[in-house]
C-alpha cells in the first residue's frame, strides 16, 4: 500500500512517534521527497515511502533547529521496531520509512539546508521537513537523473514552482557535484521553463 496524500503519512509518523515514546525513546528525523512535499502542502499525491535524510541532534530545541547529521546504519533499532509495527498496521511496506537518501551527505547537502528546515512533532518523534529551495535543489537533480518531463520528480519540481533564479542555484549545487550532469540539468531547466 502506498500513502495517498498528507494524512496517512502525518498518521503513520505519528503511530511512530506514539509506539517510540511508550519504550521511552525520542528521535528526530530530517525527510525529503514526496513525503516532505505531502506534508508541505505543496502536492498531494500517492507516495510509497518516507525518505530519511538526516537525524537531529535531542540534545538542542527542535523549534530553534537542532544540528543534523547523517543517519545511523543501521537506523536505530527502536525507530525500525515501530516502522515496521506501524507497516503490520497500515498495510505499508516494511522499509517504508527509509533512510535510502543519505549517501547524498557523500557529496554534499545544499548549502543553508540546516537553518530551512519546518520541524514538527509526533510523540516522541520530531520531524523535519527540508525546505523548499532544497526540494528544488533534490528534485532537480532527480529529475536529471530520471526519464524526461513526465518523472514523478520532474512533476514535482513544477509543483515547487522554481523561480529562474532558484533554478540557477540549483543548478549549479548540482553541477559542482557531478560535472556529467551539466547538459541534462540545463534541458530540465528548459523544460520547467517551456512548462510554464
Amino acid at each position: 500500500m502506498s500513502f495517498d496524500g498528507p494524512e496517512p503519512i502525518a498518521l503513520a509518523l505519528r503511530r511512530v512517534g506514539e509506539l517510540i515514546q511508550a519504550s521511552g525513546e525520542h528521535f528526530r528525523i530530517v525527510i525529503i521527497g514526496g513525503a516532505a512535499m505531502n506534508l508541505l502542502g505543496i502536492v498531494a499525491r500517492a507516495t510509497t515511502d518516507v525518505d530519511i535524510l538526516a537525524f537531529g541532534d535531542l540534545g538542542s530545541d527542535a523549534r530553534s533547529g537542532p544540528a543534523i547529521a547523517r543517519p545511523p546504519k543501521p537506523l536505530p533499532a527502536g525507530l525500525i521496531a515501530a516502522a515496521q509495527a506501524v507497516a503490520r498496521e497500515m498495510g505499508l511496506r516494511p522499509d517504508w520509512l527509509n533512510a535510502g537518501p543519505a549517501s547524498q551527505w557523500d557529496l554534499g547537502l545544499p548549502p543553508g539546508l540546516e537553518s530551512r528546515i519546518e520541524w514538527r512533532t509526533h510523540a516522541a518523534l520530531d520531524v523535519g521537513l527540508v525546505g523548499r529551495l532544497d526540494l528544488i535543489h533534490f528534485k532537480l537533480y532527480a529529475a536529471a537523473d530520471d526519464t524526461g518531463p513526465k518523472s514523478v520528480h520532474f512533476q514535482d519540481l513544477l509543483a515547487l514552482s522554481p523561480s529562474l533564479a532558484e533554478l540557477a542555484v540549483a543548478r549549479k549545487w548540482i553541477v559542482s557535484q557531478d560535472a556529467g550532469l551539466e547538459r541534462i540539468t540545463t534541458e530540465v531547466v528548459a523544460h520547467v521553463q517551456h512548462a510554464r
